[in-house]
């Protein structure tokens, strides 16, 4: 494993792992999760990264900015995303790496990510959130992804609403505030939003999830076949949030085996 700086900021850095072979190898670019916040880091994914690299691929475990740290937040979280995606194209000048065959791999607000890593090229050249020539990406694995911003913000508040509790919403404090503040803002970081992809898709979710509610990518994936994208949903039906993530899971194998029919096609 290397880590490599993909910014010059202390968060704005990778774990890069290679299989064993020459190469080229796919890249599966992976992205924790924790809601955008400062406490959680790419440690979580480790051993997932871990695994998909015994598995053949190439992996770019990523670290960014996040709520709570200068720069954190809208827009550094999305741009240090994407600045990371589009580093591999500096890495594959010293490592065997597949540019054909990128896909993101994110969980929960890291899903949230990797699927709008996908979406970022229909962004309009005006918006902070532009980065010009977007690496391509072959497809999207969202493991209980965010992937309907303004809908996670309505499940916080009616939450907080109902059981008397403080105002604790991970997505007002990733995008600034409401969305009925900042409109603009939700429309241009939330994947819902800006669909069609036009990549391939797959969303795994657990219909135990407390953490982020398999509705969302339920109605995701309606919204973005209307649209004509392909998507493919996998609910599993006696899974919880972090057991998607869980390498010794059968959830996992599952999810794995889908990454590998991904990257096959």
């Amino acid at each position: 494993m290397e880590k490599l700086f993909y910014g010059e900021n202390e968060n704005q850095f990778g774990e890069l792992r290679l299989p064993e072979g020459e190469g080229p190898f796919p890249v599966a670019v992976v992205i924790h999760g924790g809601f955008w916040r400062k406490p959680f880091t790419l440690e979580i994914m480790r051993e997932v990264a871990e695994d998909l690299t015994k598995s053949g691929f190439a992996t770019w475990n990523i670290e960014y900015r996040r709520t709570g740290q200068e720069g954190g937040g809208y827009p550094g979280t999305l741009t240090d995303a994407a600045q990371a995606t589009d580093y591999i194209r500096e890495l594959a000048k010293s490592f065997p790496l597949n540019l054909e065959k990128v896909v993101t791999i994110g969980h929960s607000a890291g899903g949230h990510l990797a699927t709008w890593l996908a979406a970022r090229n229909r962004i309009d050249k005006n918006n902070e959130l532009f980065i010009k020539n977007p690496l391509p990406l072959h497809g999207v694995v969202s493991l209980a992804g965010v992937n309907d911003l303004e809908m996670m913000y309505g499940v916080h508040n009616y939450r907080d609403q109902a059981l008397s509790l403080d105002p604790n919403n991970p997505t007002a404090e990733l995008i600034g505030g409401s969305p009925e503040y900042y409109p603009d803002r939700y429309k241009n970081a939330s994947p819902v939003e800006l669909l069609p992809l036009g990549v391939q898709q797959i969303l795994v979710h657990g219909a135990l999830d407390i953490n982020v509610p398999i509705g969302i990518s339920d109605y995701y994936q309606r919204e973005a076949e209307g649209e004509g994208d392909l998507v493919k949903l996998i609910e599993l039906p006696s899974a919880e949030h972090f057991m998607l993530i869980d390498t010794t899971s059968f959830a996992w194998e599952t999810i794995k085996e889908e990454i590998k029919l991904l990257v096959e096609h």
